[in-house]
C-alpha cells in the first residue's frame, strides 16, 4: 500500500465538524480533487492490504457501500 492509500484512509477515519471541511482536507492534505479521492477510497475497499491496514474503517465503508447498492 502506498502512502497516499494511507493518507486516503486516515482522512477517512477522522470525523468532521461541518460540510465542506472534508472536501478542503482532502484538496490540502492529499493535492486530489473529492472525486478522486472517492476514486481512490471504493478501490481500496477492495484491496486486502486496505483491510490488513485499517479493518475497521473498510469494513465500516464497506458495509455503507453495500447498503446503498441494496436500495438502488
Amino acid at each position: 500500500m502506498s502512502e497516499r492509500d494511507r493518507a486516503v484512509l486516515a482522512v477517512e477515519r477522522r470525523g468532521w465538524p461541518g460540510p465542506g471541511a472534508k472536501e478542503r482536507a482532502i484538496r490540502e492534505q492529499l493535492g486530489i480533487s473529492p472525486t478522486r479521492y472517492y476514486q481512490l477510497l471504493n478501490a481500496l475497499l477492495d484491496d486486502p492490504r486496505a483491510l490488513a491496514h485499517d479493518p475497521v474503517t473498510v469494513n465500516r465503508l464497506r458495509r455503507v457501500r453495500a447498503a446503498r447498492r441494496e436500495r438502488r
